[in-house]
């Protein structure tokens, strides 16, 4: 099991996270809240979640008919085991990990992180992989959660926040000598 540790204080969650600033995902919401309540993504829903995640996934996605998306989500969003939940989206094409995490994040905000290497950095895990396991994600999850609960903020503060801190570690290094 990886292990997923806090790369700064915890004081600075919230600190951090109001820094990551505003983001143009009102559709996502949209889109999430929408699939949340009929219990399954539309087409239109999906491509505007998987371009916000990953435009360069444009030409897989599409490639999925509107039943296969319904089928998929309706399976994710319907399911109570978060395995099936993530085996049931990234069966879709061009979907892996990182846009299935985005996928059940919109829909179901309180509930889940977005899967990205910039929140997995300030964890302690460095180096891209576009090939994520379902397993690695159930331990992300469950660390992210903790995470979460532990220090008394929601998920899409801690998420911001992981974010930020890699964004701001990054950009430092870039201006050091």
């Amino acid at each position: 099991m990886p292990g997923f540790t806090l790369r700064f204080p915890p004081e600075d969650i919230e600190p951090l996270a109001e820094r990551f600033g505003d983001t143009d995902d009102a559709a996502c919401e949209q889109a999430g809240a929408a699939a949340r309540g009929r219990g399954h993504y539309s087409r239109a829903e999906f491509l505007t979640v998987c371009a916000w995640k990953t435009p360069r996934s444009r030409p897989r996605v599409e490639r999925n008919a509107a039943q296969v998306v319904e089928r998929a989500t309706r399976r994710a969003l319907g399911s109570a085991e978060e395995r099936e939940r993530m085996e049931a989206l990234v069966e879709l094409e061009g979907v892996g990990v990182p846009t299935a995490s985005t996928l059940l994040h919109f829909a179901l905000p309180a509930d889940y992180p977005i899967l990205d290497v910039r929140a997995l950095e300030s964890l302690g895990h460095t180096g891209k992989s576009t090939a994520y396991s379902v397993p690695f994600w159930l331990d992300y999850l469950e660390a992210c959660r903790r995470l979460a609960t532990s220090h008394g903020v929601s998920m899409r503060t801690l998420d911001k926040a992981l974010w930020q801190h890699s964004k701001e570690r990054s950009a430092a290094a870039t201006r050091s000598p």
